[in-house]
């Protein structure tokens, strides 16, 4: 019998007695693998005869805008040591364009469904009745300007998979037991039987440069197979490209596959590839969302944030965040051992494959040593995504965990395995490597804005696990390792209005050429959750190439913003939301008096969320309000098409964007009271 385990709570551990049991309960196995039983059209890649590709149109699953943009779900088998079925979501843009973008969340071990479902996909899921779901069309999807592939990587991570294997979950401690057995001690929602990856650990990549190469292979095919997809295929303007945007653990993710797809163009280039076998992967832009790109800059940046932000919300004392600052440049501490993984890791571990034991070892204590420093902010109870949130974090809503794992919406996609959006086992592969700690990632984007490609980072400033300070750190060093006039326009570059609408600015942005980094009010890790017209505008105007600041053409060998020197302005955090109990993510929404229910054996769970009693459940009751439409679900044709261009700036008022996070969450509920 083998259990994978998480690093268990308090809580997980009081519970978690395992017991090899005969009966199963609540079973979810799914009976086949086959993609024929499954209606998936399975074809070679026709450039990599090695490649398949298996896909289907997921019929009724998620809404869009219109009727006639193509839907696309799948797996690209991909060739390697071990079974590789890489997923992909597939939606083409509102309008006709030949931009193409890819979407990775972070972890190590998301799924980038998450995303999907909660920023920036083209639709959002909504409980409709008892077991009864429904999605919203989300007039900010970034499938309002580009055709959208999210990618679940590395293997086994959400929908990937490689050998379906029975299992039983344990919601508590995501521990996943092969083969399944059954929990007696526990209710019956806690522990459900279901299809899995086999949660092998070898049968996953241990560091980003390993996934890499995987989700290269991965694009080939989805290319080859749909090659009217292929950014320059209509228009045939070769210098059009591909844009990769990444999320949070996609600060290293991004700039290490961007490199990835450069090398595997100079391979081809060269002729160490075969032309006729492969594509160029040509990058346009890389957009990095509240992401963590290097250690040794931004762990600095915990303690100092913590005590000190633009909301005035002091999470550590300032003698507590001397005392972290200090460990950080302490002799042998933070600082030096990231210093000893890079250098050593360059030389004993150049391809960053991750089977050098004594590299591993010396990357993992590096890494170990700064998330002490990190870790001293556990003591706010506040949420580590956001400032505003508590531990137990209610947003965005994760509605979409239990739609995904509904028999109906995973024959439409055609997925042979059970949703789940964090796969812990990839997570403590990359650990066990130290990835996180390895570094060059300034030395790789340096490298890629001075090929041309536009560099975009973009953070929410109530962050904390990646936040913005860091973030600007980031940018700074960047400008500075790519020398000539990036190292002085950039930072000489004021801090322009980031124009959302003729209503209000949604924040702030430094500018030079091809580099930027915004700064956006009142949003937390996941900027497209928090703040939707802002983060799509944000976005467009990067794969468009205008200013960012207001939409407008710029020359990007001579543009650069003006403002302010820096980025000074405060507000006052929202008032924080009651904890929503999903249990499909218990160890991240749930809170003390949920843990209490579980261990009481009390409460009812509805759609996937735990309450006290079914009466707490917003469609039991009745209500005579009038109707409210979801802030996601426009009215008409011509709210969900274009792109914003400012020709003025809101007046001083403008400058507090609306908390989108709590209107979207007070919305969805009123919603769901008026289709009761």
């Amino acid at each position: 019998m083998a259990v994978h385990r998480l690093i268990c709570s308090p809580l997980c551990k009081r519970f978690l007695v395992i017991s090899a049991l005969v009966s199963l309960s609540f079973a979810q196995f799914i009976p086949s693998s086959d993609a024929k039983a499954r209606n998936l059209t399975v074809v070679r890649s026709p450039a990599n005869r090695d490649v398949t590709v298996s896909y289907k149109t997921p019929e009724g699953v998620c809404s869009t805008a219109f009727d006639s943009q193509k839907q696309y779900t799948g797996w690209v088998s991909v060739p390697g040591d071990y079974p590789t079925n890489l997923f992909f979501w597939f939606v083409e843009a509102r309008e006709r364009t030949d931009s193409l973008t890819i979407w990775l969340n972070g972890g190590p071990g998301s799924s980038s469904l998450y995303g999907f479902f909660t920023g920036n996909g083209p639709c959002e899921v909504v409980e409709k009745g008892l077991n009864e779901y429904e999605t919203l069309v989300r007039e900010w999807g970034w499938d309002r300007a580009s055709n959208m592939l999210f990618i679940d990587q590395p293997n086994q991570v959400g929908f990937s998979y490689d050998t379906p294997t029975d299992g039983t979950l344990n919601f508590l401690s995501q521990n996943v037991t092969e083969p399944p057995v059954s929990y007696p001690e526990f209710p019956e929602w806690l522990v459900p039987n279901g299809t899995f990856s086999s949660n092998n650990g070898n049968f996953t990549a241990n560091t980003t440069e390993t996934a890499a190469m995987a989700v290269w292979h991965m694009v080939q095919g989805f290319l080859t197979t749909f090659p009217q997809y292929q950014p320059a295929s209509r228009s045939r303007n070769s210098s059009l490209g591909i844009n990769l945007f990444a999320e949070s653990y996609g600060g290293r993710y991004g700039p290490v596959f961007a490199e990835t797809f450069v090398q595997q163009n100079a391979r081809r280039e060269s002729g160490e590839l075969p032309r006729n076998l492969t594509i160029d992967v040509h990058l346009s832009s890389l957009g990095i969302v509240n992401g963590c790109v290097d250690m040794e800059i931004q762990v600095p940046y915990y303690p100092t944030f913590a005590s000190d932000n633009t909301y005035g919300y002091k999470a550590l004392s300032d003698s507590a965040a001397k005392f972290n600052l200090d460990k950080f440049s302490a002799e042998g501490g933070c600082r030096d051992l990231l210093q000893k993984c890079a250098t050593d890791a360059s030389v004993s571990d150049p391809e960053g494959e991750g089977n050098e034991e004594s590299i591993n070892e010396i990357c993992f204590e590096a890494q170990s040593s700064c998330n002490d420093i990190q870790n001293a902010y556990s003591s706010s109870g506040r949420g580590w995504y956001d400032l505003a949130a508590p531990l137990a974090d209610p947003f965005p809503p994760m509605t979409f965990l239990e739609y995904l794992n509904q028999d109906s919406v995973q024959k439409a996609i055609g997925s042979p395995i059970n949703f789940t959006m964090t796969n812990i086992n990839v997570n403590l592969e990359f650990q066990s490597t130290g990835d996180q700690a390895r570094g060059g990632n300034i030395a790789r984007l340096a490298s890629l804005l001075n090929s041309g490609v536009r560099i975009a980072l973009i953070y929410g400033d109530r962050d904390y696990i990646c936040n913005w300070p860091g973030g600007e750190a980031v940018s700074q060093s960047l400008a500075s390792e790519a020398g000539g006039e990036y190292s002085i326009r950039f930072p000489d570059a004021g801090y322009a209005p980031i124009i959302v609408n003729d209503s209000y600015i949604g924040g702030v942005v430094r500018q030079f050429g091809n580099l930027s980094f915004s700064r956006v009010y009142q949003a937390g890790h996941a900027v497209p959750a928090y703040q939707p017209e802002t983060a799509f505008q944000i976005f467009a105007r990067i794969i468009l190439g205008t200013s960012i600041s207001t939409g407008k053409d710029i020359d990007a060998a001579t543009y650069n913003t003006t403002g302010d020197a820096n980025a000074t302005h405060t507000e006052d955090l929202p008032k924080q939301l009651n904890p929503t109990c999903y249990v499909r993510n218990f160890q991240g929404s749930c809170d003390e008096s949920a843990q209490e229910l579980v261990k009481d054996d009390k409460g009812i769970v509805v759609n996937g969320i735990l309450y006290t009693s079914k009466e707490d459940w917003p469609l039991q009751a009745e209500t005579t309000e009038t109707p409210t439409t979801s802030t996601s679900d426009p009215s008409s044709t011509s709210d969900m098409t274009g792109v914003y261009t400012a020709t003025e700036t809101p007046d001083a008022a403008a400058w507090n964007p609306p908390n989108s996070g709590l209107v979207v969450a007070i919305a969805g509920v009123l919603v769901l009271q008026a289709v009761a």
